[in-house]
């Protein structure tokens, strides 16, 4: 018995050790498109185009939508990017730039050249120049494959997933699949230092190709380490988690400055011009944050009142109404919460988050149907599992298993609490 064991052992380890061969087998190195050094790569350019072409929608959902107030505002950012970006080292990637309806301070780029801007950014900047310095910053994010070097570093990290996975009678295959889908996550993880010095570094000199002063740059970061000492400020809460702020980079970009020896345009007045109702509506803004802090104080009455101001500078915001829907339900005025979700959807239709929160709404409120309509409504435009786990629980209410099923199994695949009950249901809609 104990030779069978031993010999089940090293056969284990041998079928592992082959495994891990043949995983960095695939591995090879890639020239940076910007620096032109060699580094290892796990990805190929299609796949990076790929990923970011398929999160690219997704993305912009789950962090507040489109800002269609304004189109123009999009419109602008496009032509800077597009401008910035024709003198790349990757100037054929299909380059994309959004603002997001998102009013923390921050920017993200996908691989593939997905770049988006959250509305909230655009309310503080002071002028183009300093707007070019962070599209600039993004560009070089996508050019120099950063994004696909996260996601390879997160692969090659997850190759001890062989040991596990043949430990517990996996194959091969599935631990290379499981390392995949870690690494496809990678994206989303914080740049490190290098990263972030190098986009800068060659973000300057885009907006000095472009004809931008890139002192604005200098001055950006000055702006952010400065705040970075107050952090219960949102003006760059959430730039802080994905570009973080440090003296070195602003000592780096003045450097840069130094040795440039440019000026270039600022473009104030245009910029000025361009974000002029944005600007007016800070006031909004302002009184929708206080709201938010009422309403976790719970102060309900007193952030309606605040929720009140902000509806009225800018009726058109989704966002006050979604708050506007939070305040009613913690006053228990289920009525008053469905109204403001109602209005919501009707300013942005195509915003997953209050066709979702109103068929959580109506389902508390026992509206199957109505709640069921709402879900797949939601699920349309962006795919989460607490949808997907309520419309099949609406579909097992008229006895249809198939449908139950399906939707079941696709709120496992998004993961999460959802996944992990729709799994128990799922097992038992299967149980003989």
């Amino acid at each position: 018995m104990a030779n069978n064991s031993t010999g089940k052992r090293q056969r284990a380890w041998q079928t592992q050790r082959l495994a891990v061969i043949a995983f960095l087998g695939l591995a090879g190195c890639a020239v940076n498109p910007v620096t032109g050094e060699r580094e290892l790569s796990l990805v190929s350019e299609a796949q990076e185009l790929a990923v970011g072409r398929e999160n690219y929608a997704d993305y912009r959902q789950q962090q507040g939508g489109d800002y269609t107030l304004e189109p123009e505002l999009t419109r602008y950012v496009n032509r800077i990017g597009q401008a910035l970006s024709a003198h790349s080292d990757r100037p054929n990637l299909p380059y994309e730039f959004v603002v997001v309806n998102n009013p923390t301070a921050n920017a993200w780029a996908l691989p593939g050249g997905k770049i988006a801007i959250n509305s909230g950014l655009l309310r503080h900047l002071d002028d183009e120049a300093q707007l070019a310095a962070v599209i600039g910053h993004e560009i070089i994010h996508a050019a120099a494959r950063h994004g696909a070097a996260q996601m390879s570093r997160g692969m090659l990290l997850n190759v001890g997933l062989a040991a596990i996975a043949v430990g517990s009678q996996g194959s091969s295959v599935e631990w290379l699949g499981t390392a995949s889908q870690y690494g496809a996550a990678a994206w989303m993880a914080h740049y490190g230092r290098d990263d972030e010095l190098e986009a800068d570094y060659y973000g300057m000199q885009l907006m000095v190709a472009a004809g931008y002063d890139p002192l604005a740059a200098v001055e950006l970061q000055q702006t952010f380490v400065k705040l970075s000492e107050g952090r219960d400020s949102d003006f760059v809460s959430s730039l802080f988690a994905s570009h973080p702020p440090s003296q070195a980079r602003v000592d780096a970009n003045r450097a840069l400055v130094d040795r440039l020896a440019v000026s270039g345009e600022r473009y104030r007045e245009r910029y000025a011009l361009t974000t002029a109702a944005l600007r007016e509506a800070q006031p909004a803004y302002q009184a929708a944050e206080k709201a938010r802090k009422l309403l976790q104080q719970k102060r309900f009455e007193e952030a309606l009142a605040e929720s009140d101001k902000a509806v009225a500078v800018l009726p058109q915001q989704v966002q006050f109404w979604l708050l506007r829907s939070a305040i009613w339900g913690a006053l228990e005025r289920p009525d008053n919460a469905e109204k403001a979700l109602t209005t919501a959807i009707g300013k942005q239709p195509d915003y997953f988050l209050p066709h979702l929160l109103r068929g959580q709404l109506r389902w508390q409120q026992y509206q199957w149907s109505a709640s069921a309509a709402d879900y797949r409504a939601s699920y349309q435009r962006l795919e989460t599992a607490q949808a997907a786990y309520f419309i099949a629980q609406e579909a097992l209410q008229r006895s249809d298993t198939v449908t139950a099923d399906r939707y079941f199994t696709a709120a496992i695949s998004h993961g999460g609490d959802y996944a992990e009950r729709a799994a128990a249901e799922r097992q038992k809609l299967r149980q003989p």
